[in-house]
């Protein structure tokens, strides 16, 4: 018995020994699950399916897929631009699009990943000790907790992704995150 109790003690000491991730990791870590199931699924999809916007039902003036794509990447860099208290870089385009002149799927994907590592950007100044400091919102006069800020970059991406994955379905893509390995 006094073995099984030792081994106990020993394991219960070693988990206790482990240091929790930093605020950082954390937030870090969630937005690498997102771009790492979005961008792929923007990479999957032809030309002409950017283009794509349901028909059937109530979707007048509903963001077509590549709008979609833009629109995930532009909000990401109005957020990471305040995280780093930088001007926005980006023009937010019309309905927070992103600029105008994507037009070609080589230019989405591409504003995309840069949208995504200008967000890992904003998500290295996010630490245990800051993540309760007030920064400007980006969206109107108000301030937000930089912490906040950083989960916008994450839920707000899953959010879309899940329209951009039934828009997927729709055109006969099974998106990359959902196929077997």
């Amino acid at each position: 018995m006094k073995p099984l109790a030792c081994l106990l003690l020993a394991l219960c000491g070693t988990l206790s020994a482990q240091t929790a991730p930093s605020v950082n990791k954390l937030y870090d870590g969630q937005f690498s699950s997102i771009e790492r199931e979005l961008v792929p699924l923007v990479e999957a999809m032809s030309e002409a399916q950017l283009n794509f916007v349901p028909a059937k039902g109530e979707f007048k003036g509903a963001r077509t897929f590549g709008q979609q794509a833009t629109h995930v990447a532009a909000v990401i860099y109005a957020v990471a631009a305040k995280m780093l208290g930088e001007a926005n870089p980006i023009d937010m385009g019309k309905a927070e699009n992103g600029p105008a002149t994507l037009k070609t799927k080589a230019e989405i994907v591409k504003f995309v990943k840069d949208g995504f590592a200008y967000g890992h950007k904003g998500l290295a100044t996010v630490n245990d000790k800051n993540q309760l400091e007030m920064i400007p919102s980006p969206f109107g006069d108000g301030k937000m907790p930089r912490g906040s800020a950083a989960s916008i970059l994450t839920w707000h991406s899953f959010d879309h992704y899940g329209q951009m994955a039934v828009y997927a379905r729709l055109n006969g893509v099974v998106p990359p995150a959902s196929r077997g390995n």
